[in-house]
C-alpha cells in the first residue's frame, strides 16, 4: 500500500502535469478562436457583399422596366399624335 508521502507526490505530479498541459493548449485555443472570429468575418463580408449584389441587381431591373415603360408610353404617344395628324 502507498503511503501517504507517495500519495502526495503522485497527486503533486498529476497536478503539475494538468497545469503544463493547459499552458501548452492555451495558444492552441487563442489560435482556433482567432481562425473562427475571421472565418465569421468572412463569411458575414460574403453575405453583405451578396445582398448589396442582390439590390444592385434588383435596381438595374426596375431601371430596365422604367425605361420599356417609358419607351412605350413614347411609341404610344408617337403613334396618337401621328393618327392624330392623319
Amino acid at each position: 500500500m502507498a503511503s501517504h508521502n507517495q500519495s502526495y507526490k503522485a497527486g503533486e505530479a498529476k497536478g503539475q502535469t494538468e497545469e503544463k498541459t493547459n499552458q501548452m493548449m492555451d495558444p492552441a485555443k487563442e489560435t482556433a478562436q482567432a481562425a473562427k472570429d475571421k472565418a465569421a468575418q468572412t463569411a458575414q463580408a460574403a453575405k453583405d457583399k451578396a445582398a448589396e449584389a442582390g439590390q444592385a441587381a434588383k435596381d438595374k431591373a426596375g431601371q430596365a422596366a422604367q425605361a420599356a415603360k417609358e419607351t412605350e408610353q413614347a411609341a404610344k404617344d408617337k403613334a396618337a399624335g401621328q393618327t392624330g395628324q392623319a
